[in-house]
């Protein structure tokens, strides 16, 4: 999607017990994001902020639906460009269709996985079919370190099977849990995967210590560690846990988002769809895209819901501004940070 970045809050809630004392975690708030016109569609931003703005190598959350399409008209993003970063797009409800510069055309269905890597850049468009009913997903994005960002474009579909587990089910559509491997190969060592948690159960999941991790709730009463988790909030842990214990004391079953990796040390400098090092940079990537130079290359086969909209979004204005990299603190939960 094509994003200007806003600033959600970051509150806490202090441990409560699990049977013991749950580990620090640290609840992210979402800030509602509206995209598009008159109709447009609400996101649910929980990454980048001042406070964290990276999990791991992750460096974007967008939490979307359930949208009734026929009120916010779905999903329409014209072609855009990205660069230094690689996209991931998962999906409960709706089909969207995605067609790149890379010159891949694919359909994004719920429960399917698809990676779309910019390198040093590439464009593409975001539809809702016209079968879309309903909308509702969870877009991601992963910072390229340096030793990648300047690669080529690509694209990755996987669709990951479904693996039970006590209390629950996963699907892991990157990197490696609860026994399950994605084949889809990754630039920074990461973890995500959806972990559905049955009702009055407790899903325990086996970590990678080096790893820190997000919680993203879409629905459930759910408490991470002991600590209550609403819909549409992140809750982080640090680097250190083995364990994740993920308790859904609701009737319904609950669903989540888990993405994790080890801290990412490289700054970045977060713009519109850019990921660069530093604002001359930044420059170049804007000046690229608005003089249509081949480094994005061109999007075929977008068709939007309007005849009259744009064929392509143009780039905003720089602001005047020095654009200073992402503060990301140390990778340890602080349960008492408030704003």
């Amino acid at each position: 999607m094509s994003h200007m970045l806003n600033e959600p809050s970051v509150v806490s809630n202090k441990a409560q017990e699990l049977g013991t004392d749950g580990a620090p975690v640290e609840i992210i708030t979402a800030r509602e994001v509206p995209l598009g016109g008159l109709r447009a569609m609400t996101v649910y931003r929980t990454l980048p902020q001042r406070q964290r703005s990276l999990i791991g190598a992750w460096c974007f959350v967008d939490h979307y639906g359930p949208d009734d399409v026929a009120q916010t008209g779905g999903m329409d993003v014209a072609p855009h460009p990205h660069a230094g970063l690689q996209t991931v797009s998962w999906l409960f409800e709706g089909n969207i269709t995605h067609h790149d510069s890379g010159d891949n055309h694919a359909v994004v269905r719920p429960g399917h996985a698809n990676f779309m890597t910019a390198g040093h850049g590439i464009c593409h468009s975001e539809v809702s079919t016209q079968d879309t009913t309903v909308l509702h997903g969870v877009q991601l994005w992963v910072a390229l370190p340096d030793s990648a960002r300047h690669g080529p474009r690509r694209f990755d579909h996987y669709v990951p099977p479904v693996i039970f587990v006590d209390g629950g089910q996963v699907r892991v559509f990157v990197g490696s849990l609860a026994g399950s491997s994605s084949p889809v190969p990754t630039f920074t060592p990461l973890v995500g995967a959806e972990v559905i948690v049955e009702p009055r159960s407790v899903v325990t999941l086996n970590l990678d210590p080096k790893f820190e991790h997000g919680v993203l709730v879409d629905s459930g009463n759910i408490d991470v560690e002991g600590t209550k988790v609403a819909r549409t909030e992140l809750a982080y842990t640090g680097i250190g846990l083995k364990q994740l214990r993920i308790r859904n004391s609701g009737e319904n079953a609950g669903r989540l988002l888990l993405i994790g990796g080890e801290p990412f040390n490289e700054q970045i400098i977060m713009w519109w769809n850019f990921l660069a090092r530093d604002s001359v940079e930044l420059d170049e990537m804007r000046q690229a895209w608005e003089n249509e130079s081949d480094r994005f290359g061109k999007t075929y086969g977008y068709v939007g819901h309007d005849p009259q909209g744009l064929s392509r979004i143009p780039a905003p204005v720089l602001p005047d501004v020095k654009i200073r990299p992402r503060h990301n603190p140390a990778p340890v939960a602080r349960p008492e940070q408030r704003i």
